[in-house]
C-alpha cells in the first residue's frame, strides 16, 4: 500500500514541476489519502496482534 502512495507521490511531484497544478495536487491528495489508510491498517494489525498474543506453551 505505502508502493501505491509513493508512486503517487513520485506523479505529484513530477506533474508539479512540469507545471500541472491540478494533477500535482490531486495525486499529492490520493497519496495522502492512501499513506494515512496504511498507517491506519497497520496500527489496527498491531493492536490486533498485541491482544492475540503469543499464547501459552507448556
Amino acid at each position: 500500500m505505502f508502493r501505491w502512495a509513493i508512486i503517487f507521490l513520485i506523479v505529484a511531484l513530477v506533474a508539479a514541476v512540469l507545471g500541472f497544478g491540478g494533477i500535482a495536487n490531486f495525486s499529492f491528495e490520493i497519496a495522502k489519502f492512501i499513506a494515512i489508510i496504511a498507517v491506519i491498517l497497520f496500527v489496527i494489525a498491531l493492536v490486533m496482534g498485541g491482544l492475540r498474543g503469543r499464547g501459552t506453551r507448556i
